[in-house]
């Protein structure tokens, strides 16, 4: 039996999820949100054995799903052999603790299953310490159901101050531990500011692929640039975001930058610890908004992703809806529209179309030219290697360089330019 066969094995979980009037769309659970939560348990490595459902006015303040409503759980839990329960909708603290006492099982909400997958899917540094920062800012007002030992020994002497210095300790631990996090986030930032500077300076544009999980984004970042990302079909396959050089044309090119998937119900403090990544949205010169055009509920997702995008301040970015696998498209007219592409990843269904209409939106003026430098100038083809598409360099008796160059690179260089462009007129010049 293989690690993640024993893993599954012994993840048996019991899912459950409540609808109550007095709770909003986002904190309730419906028959979608449950799927998708059995999806969720799958991607982490878990197998769903049942599922209970409770309709109630309001959630019990205790129990949260109620005493009957736990006690049912607690005898389908007994009878699959689950060593699990996973509530679809969040959980207080105390009602995560009583919940697990009542069970006798681990019990989880939403959100910390969804750590769990960012905790086993993080690769890079970065991706590690936001993970990391999520989990600490969950787990720290938990810590007191670590400590329930002390409340059957209230009052006993020598345990409550020494227990109570404990759970404080821990506390100031997790608390340093958020601090420390916070900041090496803040690092990463500036190095992503530097790297955007010099992006802008050279102006590259920027292509940030956003969109619900599993849309198909990795695909469509393989595809077009031929990049090797792992594009499997389960939620959160990518996690840490990845950028790649995309010709669109001999005088256009852009950076495409692949990001995690959005999903319904995220948790506000994974959102916030992943902003370092997610940002780079509200400074992309364009969105590719990835729908996936055979799911019945892509309406909903779609919803979902644009709630997120106007959290992270990116609303007034230019944006092409993409919608993909219309190559299992079940309706009768593909979305189509002036910023609609639809689009199959898989087989390269649209995709000359969908970079006519990325070009059409992100064409920077670039021409290509031929320079003639004097010797005395050679910096000047060090420059154009860094910050140009440099095609041809001939030396001879002068350095003749062909290459593809921006506007402001063409203004700065046009005493050398000798075809290819011709300066603009002054209106003096008239």
């Amino acid at each position: 039996m293989t690690e993640n066969e024993t893993k599954q094995a012994k993840n048996r979980a019991v899912l459950v999820g409540l609808n109550a009037h007095c709770l909003s769309a986002e904190e309730n659970a419906d028959d979608t949100s449950m799927e998708e939560l059995a999806d969720l348990l799958e991607t982490a490595g878990g197998v769903c054995v049942g599922t209970v459902f409770q309709n109630k006015d309001a959630p019990d303040p205790r129990t949260f799903i109620g005493e009957g409503k736990a006690a049912e759980v607690k005898e389908l839990v007994g009878a699959m052999g689950a060593d699990m329960v996973v509530v679809d909708n969040p959980l207080s603290p105390s009602q995560q603790r009583v919940l697990s006492e009542e069970l006798g099982v681990q019990v989880l909400d939403r959100a910390a299953l969804i750590l769990d997958i960012f905790a086993q899917r993080a690769r890079t540094r970065e991706g590690r310490l936001q993970v990391e920062l999520a989990q600490y800012q969950y787990l720290l007002p938990r810590l007191l159901g670590m400590w329930t030992h002390l409340e059957r020994q209230e009052g006993a002497i020598g345990t409550r101050g020494p227990g109570e210095t404990q759970l404080e300790t821990d506390r100031r631990h997790i608390r340093r531990k958020i601090s420390k996090l916070e900041e090496e986030l803040k690092d990463v930032r500036r190095v992503r500011a530097t790297q955007r500077e010099r992006r802008i300076k050279n102006e590259v544009p920027v292509v940030a692929i956003v969109g619900y999980t599993n849309a198909g984004k990795s695909t469509l970042l393989n595809r077009l640039t031929g990049a090797d990302i792992p594009a499997n079909n389960r939620l959160f396959d990518t996690l840490d975001t990845t950028t790649r050089t995309l010709e669109i044309s001999d005088t256009c090119t852009v950076l495409l930058s692949d990001t995690v998937g959005f999903i319904r119900k995220l948790p506000h403090h994974l959102v916030e610890a992943f902003k370092a990544t997610l940002e780079e949205l509200s400074y992309a010169d364009l969105l590719l908004h990835v729908i996936d055009a055979s799911n019945p509920l892509w309406r909903e997702q779609a919803a979902v992703v644009e709630q997120l995008i106007v959290e992270l301040g990116a609303e007034q970015t230019p944006r092409i809806d993409v919608f993909n696998k219309c190559d299992r498209f079940t309706g009768d007219i593909l979305p189509h529209g002036a910023d609609i592409v639809s689009i199959s990843a898989k087989t390269g269904q649209g995709l000359d179309e969908l970079l006519k209409k990325i070009g059409g939106r992100l064409d920077t003026g670039a021409c290509r030219v031929v320079l003639r430098l004097p010797y005395d100038q050679g910096g000047v083809v060090d420059m154009l290697h860094r910050q140009a598409k440099v095609e041809r360099v001939d030396y001879g008796e002068a350095i003749e360089v062909e290459a593809v160059c921006t506007p402001v690179q063409l203004g700065r260089l046009k005493d050398y330019i000798v075809s290819g462009w011709t300066p603009p007129k002054e209106p003096w010049e008239d």
